[in-house]
């Protein structure tokens, strides 16, 4: 059996009897700790796995002593400046015997994949095209231009206020500077005056 346990901000993996060196423990030498964060404890095949945390799960340790880690020189410089800084730092560590561990709630068994029938698998996958429905396919690409005239049906219907500013609009262009008037003689004679005879 094992556990996976979080403790000074790092997790570990520990069985029954292991010992551990952990971030330092507000603790004496002899006291017994219990660690409650188990993310997951597993058990001959079987595994609890927390959500963050296992439920009612815990581990007991011993704390066996309390020491500092072997020193660490922390060494800055920058260059043409003549800045240097040596510093050497030794971190405060706690070593712990794993007693017992203890899950409160039973680990669900392994579900058997479940066989699915012979009809179940038709249903699902689905039918390879035939040559029938290839060419039904065939026969909805051909009646494609049937929808451009029913777009054309639908500009013929307009109402008689747009029907008035299609009409002004045609107008103005035949109307517009540049262009040549097509106009008949008669039509020049109405527009000239009268010329005024002499007594």
């Amino acid at each position: 059996m094992f556990a996976v346990i979080k403790t000074g901000g790092k997790q570990y993996k520990v069985q029954e009897g292991d010992i551990l060196y952990v971030e330092k423990l507000n603790m004496e030498k002899g006291q017994k700790v219990t660690l409650d964060k188990v993310l997951l404890i597993g058990d001959e095949g079987n595994t609890l796995i927390g959500t963050p945390l296992v439920k009612n799960a815990l581990v007991r340790a011993e704390i066996v002593e309390n020491f500092k880690d072997k020193k660490v020189i922390v060494f800055k410089k920058k260059r043409r400046k003549q800045y240097r800084k040596k510093t050497g730092h030794r971190q405060e560590l706690t070593r712990i015997k794993i007693e017992e561990i203890v899950s409160g709630v039973k680990a669900a068994p392994k579900k058997e994949p479940v066989e699915v029938t012979k009809k179940e698998k038709e249903e699902v996958v689905p039918r390879k095209r035939t040559a029938v429905s290839k060419a039904k396919t065939k026969e909805v690409k051909k009646e494609g231009p049937k929808k451009e005239e029913k777009k054309t049906q639908v500009k013929k219907e307009l109402k008689p206020q747009e029907k008035a500013k299609v009409l002004k609009t045609k107008k103005s262009k035949a109307e517009a500077p540049g262009k040549k008037k097509n106009t008949s003689e008669a039509d020049d004679k109405a527009k000239k005056p009268a010329l005024k005879k002499e007594k």
